[in-house]
């Protein structure tokens, strides 16, 4: 049985502006090695932590370095993510409740409309299984779902393409048919040669797609930028720029049906230089024509240093032609590890915002139009604790950003996490004013000999603050801090205390709820930050919650979906295969989030998506998918 804890405790928590801009764009280094790599989660790093006695100093507590509040947040109850949704989503010349890219808009509150949501179903036996579709042996990208079509990142482990048995380990972007299922194209990345360093085995596409009308855009392995025509090749052409989709090779198996067809992209790596980590795992936004984009640039394989700390992270594009218009490397050599979250954008204090989620734990924001070729920061927010110690364990207190910033109600909403593969750690979730400009952090970090100590430190990326160096800490003034969670008890009670997170806050009816990778629900008020409730799991999770018709889901590690009540007491809502009070169990994994469109639920697993409407049953055939081996 799944743990719940109900909490009452009473616990509140509570730089100069940087010139950054970047010329649009560089030209490419040419010190990236395609050389063999030998990147993993154990790879020593010159931060590696030390067999030490533990430092009790760098454990979290209540409190630390608290600061005046910024204004409160505005919501009275009133305000209606789902309506404001639903706005951008009439702009995107889709269907009005297709759910046309992660988070439905730009706001990225997973807040769909819907009616008659499935609360129950079965995966072996079909009960309210519309139909189910076989994807990858491995799946990280949400679905996504626009003009009758349903889109899935994943691996090559079902071989879809002949060309490409499923013993070949690609990148995979999945279409289906919406109403019935029917496999329709694949996009295809082969892996890079210069292997797990910049693509790791088995991952497939890890980002969601944007759709509008009838163009796709998403972020391949490869870090590729791609904008797809949505119908592939099934409408009779090849849309262009792009015309050489076909390999130039005698005895290549051309299956035009099933291929995508793009109309242009941008290699990343090739043209901007970066060096991305691992993967590249963005899952793009726009607004009006501009296409904004993190690069994934991080650290070499050893963990030590970046190979390119000048490149990109943040990109702005044309998204019609692929033009850059401007780009950004604010986090440069402060990287922790790698940059995998994705931006978000608002109208923020009647400024248009970009929200960029930096490697080096930095929020930033940018007028969306740039300035000259550069970039225009608005604002930064440095999501740690000055003291926080940066380590390539679970011990590390000092974190970057996966999950995606959040706009409710002209505030801005997000929490510190890392690679699961890094362990568990503590975790921050932030509640921020985004109409302030310059360094909007909590805190700033000062020494006597720099300046006089009239100005603060430049950021340093193991720990900001070195105390036995000099470095003395002092409140920010111009601090945007509305609200500061780390749970209502840390870290002395695991169930009371916030963890690292790989998922993006949910936001309704003044209630906030978002997983953490320890395998804790949340469930806070959204006016003061303090938790209403905490569940536990059992399970790590590493999607984001779905708030529908009053009601709350989240998946998690072990395979199961819990359905909560949209409410601050703790009530579940789904049964479990014994019909007590439980988890829907979906028979493998659940890495993804769960989404609804069109009056319909979408989940995918490990292996398979399924699409979910009650008083439908189909049969459920299990995949054999084979892990997809690099040669």
């Amino acid at each position: 049985m799944k743990l719940i804890w109900n909490l009452t405790a009473s616990a509140f928590f509570g730089a100069l502006l940087i010139g950054c801009g970047e010329s649009a764009p560089p030209a490419p280094p040419a010190s990236i090695s395609l050389g063999e790599s030998s990147d993993s989660a154990e790879a020593p790093a010159g931060n590696t932590e030390p067999e030490a006695k533990k430092d009790e100093a760098e454990q979290p507590k209540a409190g630390d370095n608290e600061v005046a509040l910024a204004a409160a947040p505005k919501s009275d109850g009133k305000f209606d993510p789902t309506a404001e949704t639903l706005k951008v989503i009439k702009t995107m010349k889709v269907k009005p409740s297709d759910w046309p890219q992660f988070g439905g808009s730009y706001f990225r509150n997973n807040t769909p409309e819907g009616k008659g949501i499935a609360t129950e179903w079965n995966v072996e036996d079909g009960t309210n299984i519309k139909w189910s579709a076989k994807l990858g042996s491995e799946t990280y990208g949400n679905p996504v779902i626009a003009n009758g079509k349903v889109y899935v990142g994943t691996n090559n482990g079902s071989g879809y393409m002949k060309r490409y048995p499923n013993k070949v380990d690609l990148g995979c972007l999945l279409c289906f048919d919406e109403e019935t299922g029917e496999f329709l194209w694949q996009h295809s990345s082969e892996k890079l040669p210069t292997g797990r360093v910049h693509d790791w085995p088995n991952q497939g596409i890890c980002s969601a797609p944007l759709i509008v009308g009838d163009r796709v855009w998403f972020v391949t392995s490869r870090g590729e930028v791609v904008c797809l025509d949505a119908d592939g090749f099934r409408d009779g052409e090849n849309d262009g720029p792009f015309t050489a989709e076909k390999p130039d090779k005698p005895d290549v198996v051309w299956d035009e049906q099933h291929e995508a067809d793009v109309v242009w992209k941008l290699d990343m790596m090739a043209k901007l230089g970066v060096s991305q980590h691992n993967m590249c795992s963005c899952s793009v936004t726009f607004a009006g024509d501009t296409l904004f984009v993190h690069t994934a640039n991080g650290v070499d394989e050893g963990h030590i240093s970046l190979p390119q700390p000048n490149a990109p992270s943040f990109v702005a594009m044309n998204m019609n032609t692929g033009e850059v218009l401007w780009t950004d490397a604010s986090p440069g050599e402060n990287v922790l590890h790698g940059q995998w979250s994705s931006p978000g954008y608002g109208v923020l204090g009647d400024q248009a915002q970009v929200l960029f989620a930096g490697g080096d734990g930095w929020l930033y924001s940018f007028d969306p139009k740039g300035e000259n070729g550069k970039s225009k920061l608005l604002w930064k927010f440095d999501c740690n604790p000055k003291d926080a110690h940066y380590f390539l364990t679970g011990r590390s207190t000092r974190n970057h950003l996966i999950g995606t910033p959040v706009v409710f109600d002209g505030l801005v909403y997000i929490a510190v996490g890392e690679d699961p593969e890094h362990g568990e750690g503590v975790g921050h979730l932030w509640c921020i004013d985004p109409t302030k400009r310059g360094d909007v952090s909590p805190t700033q970090v000062f020494n006597p000999e720099h300046d006089g100590g009239k100005t603060p430190i430049p950021h340093k990326r193991i720990k900001a603050l070195e105390a036995d160096k000099g470095d003395v800490e002092k409140p920010n003034p111009n601090s945007a801090v509305v609200w500061h969670y780390m749970g209502n008890d840390p870290p002395k009670k695991f169930e009371a205390t916030m963890h690292r997170t790989c998922g993006t806050v949910a936001i309704k009816n003044d209630l906030l709820f978002v997983a953490d990778f320890s395998g804790l629900f949340h469930c806070l008020d959204l006016k003061t930050g303090k938790a209403h409730w905490t569940y536990d799991m059992l399970a790590a999770s590493w999607a984001s919650p779905l708030i529908v018709e009053d009601r709350v889901y989240i998946s998690d590690e072990d395979g199961d979906i819990t359905i909560f009540a949209l409410s601050k007491e703790m009530k579940i809502l789904s049964k479990d295969a014994s019909g007590e009070e439980g988890p829907i169990n979906m028979s493998t994994a659940v890495y993804t989030t769960p989404v609804v469109a069109n009056n319909t639920l979408f989940i995918a697993n490990r292996n398979q998506v399924f699409c979910i409407k009650p008083g439908t049953k189909s049969k459920v055939e299990k995949p054999m998918p084979v892990s997809a081996e690099s040669d």
